[in-house]
């Protein structure tokens, strides 16, 4: 058996998301540290291609194929997809901040998933953070505690992070395993959540002044569950169901109307 071949196929499940990143040189800076750590996957969501030489400059030479391999895309949706598990970092805490959690508790999670899922590791710009609106594609968000001033370096957050899961890694190769199902990726969850919402506006339960609320407490129930992709189909063919036969129902009022 080989471990460190193990370890590092488990860790090529995972990718260090950027979102909007404003200096080149903190994702050269980024991609040194999942670098030493044994990741190879690095996405960065931003509008602009960024400079390349700049990002150079801080990853070193050890670093370059992170760059040159590095997944640009222009929206978060499209970026996290392909992803059954997504991880939120930030500073900033709050009742909307949901499932707020230590790294060292974050890893505890999402080791056991990494043989059969693919999950992200999301951090936000330098100077603002990851928003509400993209925590709600985080399944967990976490926060990494300080003595005093809470805001860290980019690249700081992510060493830390990718030491944390790197160290779960090697330890979970001395335990045993055990089967581990397949989630549904954030591609099928979307559409699920963009079903329900249709069902909830069709009966008239979301309203315009508290739709984010509800949305997001649906997001925070469904999320705890780890749902699989045969049981979002279930969940859509209930939503569609649900919808035909409301579509069916007015109908038959529309015809008897105009009897």
């Amino acid at each position: 058996m080989n471990t460190k071949r193990d370890n590092a196929n488990l860790l090529a499940h995972v990718a260090i998301v950027l979102m909007e990143p404003k200096y080149p040189e903190n994702i050269g800076a980024a991609a040194r540290a999942a670098m030493n750590m044994g990741f190879s996957r690095l996405i960065v969501v931003r509008h602009e291609p960024p400079d390349r030489e700049k990002m150079l400059k801080m990853a070193t030479h050890n670093a370059t194929h992170l760059i040159d391999a590095m997944e640009l895309h222009t929206d978060l949706a499209e970026a996290l997809a392909s992803f059954s598990y997504i991880i939120g970092t930030t500073a900033r805490k709050g009742r909307s901040r949901r499932n707020v959690s230590h790294p060292r508790d974050m890893v505890e999670k999402i080791v056991p998933l990494l043989p059969n899922n693919h999950i992200a590791l999301l951090f936000g710009p330098e100077h603002r953070g990851l928003t509400n609106e993209d925590l709600n594609f985080c399944d967990l968000t976490t926060t990494i505690p300080t003595a005093d001033f809470s805001s860290l370096n980019l690249a700081q957050a992510v060493a830390i992070h990718c030491y944390e899961l790197y160290s779960g890694v090697v330890h979970m190769a001395d335990e045993k395993k055990r089967f581990v199902p397949k989630l549904a990726d954030s591609y099928e969850l979307e559409g699920m959540y963009s079903h329900v919402e249709v069902v909830l506006r069709q009966i008239g339960f979301l309203k315009q002044a508290d739709y984010e609320y509800w949305m997001r407490s649906i997001r925070r129930f469904l999320g705890r569950y780890h749902i699989r992709s045969k049981e979002v189909k279930a969940i859509r063919g209930v939503c569609r169901q649900f919808l035909w036969h409301e579509n069916q129902q007015q109908e038959t009022t529309g015809s008897k109307e105009t009897k």
